[in-house]
């Protein structure tokens, strides 16, 4: 915790612009010492924790609170903080409207039209409706907002992908499943899912490495389900894994062109997507009565 609290009383100066130095005049404290707290070196009493808070001009909780995300009173409290909502609700084919705060909701749309380092939070204010001083009630940077986004956007994949491939009987359906799901959650989700194949790349090491690994898992899901189907002949594509990558990257390459107003609806999309990747991975065609033609 000492190391958590250190990090984020570092990053929450860096965002407000406050050298080391200034804000350890402001505590009456020695450079030396603040930065033996910024790195975990040393502890911090709720006294001061409190001070730092002040001039840096944020609410106590956000001291410890080392993601800017808000993890709720409990820190505070001593009480377990409260988990993330459910990411799934309902039918995993199910989607309503994507429920953002307004700061997301404009940073979400600032980093589709123009990347995430072309937005800026003056800008990204501007499209909410809120002042920068207003935006900061809600995050501390641009960068906590993307990664906000692309956090709630894997979540929430992670959960379709995992309903979906549950209600498959044997791995051939689990394989048409997997590339229903796929193909409807970037169709529905062409902004978010947008921002997770082009934005990745300008994530911090640690938060990186978490969201590619929900990829890799959704990733590895359709592997071993192909590698399965084929094991027992119902699909025949020479090398399993590389077709399953294909069938993987024909889905996230949706966002790049599908339009709602266009003439496919996502679920048309993915009803076709699913016959194109069970074509692909050599399911045996079917006869008029549904029966495959490798059968008497």
């Amino acid at each position: 915790m000492v190391a958590e609290i250190g990090a984020a009383i570092r990053r929450l100066r860096t965002v407000r612009g406050i050298s080391l130095r200034a804000l350890a005049a402001g505590l009456g404290v020695s450079p030396a010492t603040l930065s033996a707290v910024e790195n975990g070196h040393t502890g911090i009493s709720a006294v001061r924790v409190a001070a730092v808070a002040e001039l840096l001009g944020v609410p106590v909780a956000r001291v410890f609170d080392p993601d800017g995300r808000g993890p709720g009173p409990g820190v505070l409290s001593g009480l377990p903080a409260p988990g993330p909502p459910a990411a799934l609700d309902g039918d995993w084919r199910s989607y309503g409207p994507l429920r953002l705060d307004p700061a997301l909701t404009a940073a979400l749309a600032g980093f589709v039209e123009v990347g995430y380092h072309g937005s800026t939070i003056r800008t990204i204010a501007a499209r909410a409706g809120l002042s920068v001083s207003g935006l900061y009630h809600y995050y501390e940077s641009k960068y906590d907002m993307l990664v906000a986004l692309l956090d709630r956007t894997m979540a929430d994949l992670d959960a379709r992908v995992r309903a979906a491939r549950a209600e498959g009987a044997d791995p051939v359906q689990r394989v048409a499943l997997l590339v229903e799901c796929l193909a409807l959650f970037h169709s529905h989700r062409r902004a978010t899912a947008f921002l997770g194949a082009s934005e990745m790349r300008s994530l911090a090491p640690a938060d990186y490495q978490r969201v590619a690994a929900i990829r890799r898992t959704q990733q590895r899901a359709v592997d071993e389900e192909v590698a399965a189907a084929v094991a027992i002949g119902q699909l025949s594509v020479a090398d399993p894994r590389a077709g399953a990558r294909a069938v993987v990257t024909l889905c996230t390459a949706i966002p790049q062109w599908f339009r709602p107003d266009g003439p496919l609806s996502p679920e048309d999309l993915a009803e076709q997507y699913v016959e194109y990747a069970l074509r692909l991975l050599g399911r045996p065609p079917l006869r008029d009565d549904g029966v495959r033609l490798d059968h008497p």
